[in-house]
């Protein structure tokens, strides 16, 4: 039903704010008042038709924002709001709040497939009043034919959330949000446009109005947030701030996040939490749908006390009540540390930030800054075997001619897509006949400015002043003032824990028991099953390269070319808790060509401590260049087939234990399980010293 609109202006705008402020308060249930901005920028959307960007921190209620401004359009006979959303956890939060405030909310995402056509079928029957779809739907060339174009026909509002990823100079950079230009160029200038961001400096903003348009509206608040007081704390060592977090999570009251870098800590530390009686669940982006989402409702529920999390729970995750967040390491920028403390005292007075520092932070944070944009020579390479077709070429025939990786293919493709320079048919790609060149200076300038975001992190870290204040500069925020209550300013420490020896010392062994599994390769790269007969087994390792436990010890070894009597015994005591059936009869060795063979020389000692032969059965052929140069599995599947024989005479019977020293593509244990396999070994089981990136 259209609500009729008074004539004269002041009327409007007096009605507009009486509308607006009814839909806030149908959207959270009670008598209540818009926060300093909300207001202006409903008006500047609603009545001024104009195109928005808000910034403002984290918890001021942007999506308040979107959602009465929804409400409002849809009451005035306007078409639904099409939401750009980046993460799932945000989208079902965004789903969540819109209906229980009165608003038809609906997804088009990976995870509900089944459901397109009822959506479909309801946006025509206009039944929706708000759909949301992530950044990577408008890469679906059926989508953009089909879907698209109704939607910008028909749309009334036109939302761009967590809008900081447009831009390459932000901490969360997504290529597929430069496809928003070119789809705003096509949108009606009467439909009204809002991006929203907590966490864009003067940099990042200017990137987004040069791409969306000067004609963007700049809405911009304080950052500060006085219900959070920070903290550092510097733990080198990872035992220690294992211990460290036990003794902080039995004091501080209330549910929280802990944010790792990687995805096995998250799963380490979450296992680590629970065997001390504390009820923790890991969240990353390699859990299934259903997984993460079970983990965020537990969280809300408040029956966990604390979810370990990588970035995939980052963005947008709505809990008001979240009484802390702590760091197990350090991100690589303030910024980033801004969006993800966020998370925690948007309902409450009081709530604690930690960030933890380890003596891991830089390195895992090095490899995220240098591999964020392929080199220079793989995107030409990429242009150039495109150049030299004639028709279509798939993904994984590019890997077959280009050394890149998956992720970092997948995401330079979509790049050269964005930018004109390639087109996407189905699930192939070819080229345009638009002119590309390497952005050589543009990457330069970013990775010298994450390197300097990095380096202003370390500042925030072992610097002296607030540490609210700090974050504040890094953001460009209005007047940074010293907070108050952060543990330099208190000249104390927020969350006081002493580390318990005693739990840092199991935290060790648990950290050196904490093996990982390696699963076996079941096809190969050109999609082919490998028979199961001549499939390894499932294996076992040691531990992660460099970490807390033995890891550090292995990359040391490595290093020097020879391995102690230490991780033969880890080895030999990490089998007999694993215990494969049926039980190896012999051990052999993927031989090293490295000087003395150190695999076969720490392969001879397992076998003698195992009372079982050892037997070299195999040779290399010719050399390989080292398997960390191999970028995707089909570089690694080639680099490796064909470099192993075995040693004529005849093998042992029975099942044989293969001991290497890492793995990481897993082709090596792949094609020796096979090779073994063709001459009757009936099961191959890897028992390899670390997972990392030196396999073979």
């Amino acid at each position: 039903m259209t609500t009729p609109v008074p004539e004269t202006t002041a009327d409007q705008a007096d009605f507009l704010e009486r509308a607006a402020v009814a839909a806030l308060e149908q959207l959270v249930g009670r008598p209540t008042e818009f926060r300093d901005g909300q207001l202006d920028a409903i008006v500047a959307l609603i009545r001024d038709h104009r195109r928005v960007l808000c910034v403002q921190r984290t918890g001021w209620g942007k999506s308040a924002v979107y959602f009465v401004a929804t409400r409002l359009q849809r009451d005035r006979g306007n078409g639904p709001t099409l939401l750009v959303s980046p993460l799932l956890a945000l989208m079902r939060n965004q789903i969540e709040h819109a209906n229980r405030g009165g608003i038809r909310a609906v997804t088009i995402n990976s995870d509900n497939q089944d459901d397109w056509d009822a959506i479909d079928q309801a946006l025509h029957d206009d039944s929706v009043d708000l759909l949301i779809v992530s950044p990577e739907r408008f890469a679906n060339p059926k989508f953009r034919a089909t879907m698209l174009p109704m939607l910008l026909r028909r749309a009334g509002l036109f939302v761009i959330d967590e809008a900081h990823c447009i831009s390459d100079w932000g901490h969360d950079f997504r290529p597929d949000y430069r496809r928003f230009a070119p789809v705003l160029r096509e949108l009606s200038a009467e439909v009204p446009v809002l991006c929203t961001t907590a966490t864009a400096n003067d940099r990042v903003i200017a990137d987004i109005v040069e791409q969306l348009g000067d004609e963007l509206l700049v809405l911009r608040g304080p950052l500060e947030r006085t219900s959070l007081a920070l903290d550092v704390v510097s733990i080198p060592s990872q035992a220690q701030r294992l211990a460290w977090l036990v003794g902080a999570l039995r004091l501080v009251d209330g549910s929280g996040i802990i944010y790792t870098l990687t995805v096995r800590d998250a799963a380490m530390v979450s296992d680590w939490l629970n065997r001390n009686g504390i009820r923790a669940a890991a969240y990353h982006g390699a859990e299934d749908a259903a997984t993460k989402l079970s983990v965020e409702a537990r969280l809300r529920d408040n029956d966990l006390k604390v979810v370990v999390a990588t970035s995939a729970l980052g963005m947008g995750y709505d809990k008001p009540d979240l009484a802390f967040v702590i760091h197990f390491q350090s991100p690589g920028s303030a910024i980033a540390y801004y969006q993800q403390v966020g998370r925690a005292g948007r309902a409450l007075p009081n709530a604690v930030g930690v960030l933890l520092s380890g003596e891991e932070d830089e390195r895992i944070q090095n490899w995220f800054i240098n591999t964020a944009f392929p080199a220079q020579a793989d995107a030409e390479a990429i242009v150039a075997m495109l150049d030299s077709q004639n028709e279509p070429v798939g993904v994984v025939a590019i890997e077959r001619t280009v050394n890149i990786k998956r992720s970092r293919l997948t995401n330079m493709l979509k790049v050269l897509e964005v930018e004109g320079a390639i087109d996407r048919v189905g699930a192939k790609y070819q080229r345009t006949e638009q002119r590309w060149q390497y952005p050589v200076d543009r990457i330069a300038h970013i990775t010298q400015q994450r390197h300097r975001e990095q380096s202003r992190m370390r500042d925030y870290l072992n610097g002296e002043g607030c540490l609210m204040q700090h974050v504040r500069v890094e953001l460009d925020d209005f007047d940074p003032q010293p907070c108050g209550r952060c543990g330099r300013c208190l000249a104390k420490a927020v969350v006081d824990v002493a580390i318990d020896h005693a739990l840092a010392a199991e935290a060790v062994a648990f950290l050196r028991g904490h093996s990982i599994d390696i699963e076996p390769r079941k096809q190969r790269p050109d999609l082919k099953r490998i028979p199961p007969a001549s499939q390894a087994q499932p294996g076992k390792a040691l531990c992660q390269l460099d970490d807390g436990g033995w890891g550090q010890l292995v990359r040391a070894q490595l290093d020097e070319g020879k391995f102690g009597d230490g991780v033969a015994d880890a080895l030999v005591s990490l089998y007999r808790t694993w215990r494969p059936e049926p039980s190896p009869r012999w051990v052999t060795a993927v031989i090293s060509d490295r000087p003395g063979d150190p695999v076969s020389d720490l392969a001879r000692r397992v076998a003698d401590r195992l009372r079982l032969p050892f037997v070299g059965s195999l040779d290399r052929r010719e050399p390989r260049p080292a398997q960390r140069h191999m970028e995707n599995s089909a570089q690694q599947h080639s680099n490796v087939d064909g470099a192993f024989a075995l040693v004529s005479g005849h093998l042992p019977d029975g099942p044989v234990l293969l001991i290497d020293d890492t793995v990481a593509s897993r082709w090596t244990v792949a094609v020796v399980a096979e090779l073994l396999a063709g001459q009757g070994v009936p099961a191959v089981f890897p028992l390899v010293l670390a997972v990392g990136a030196s396999d073979g």
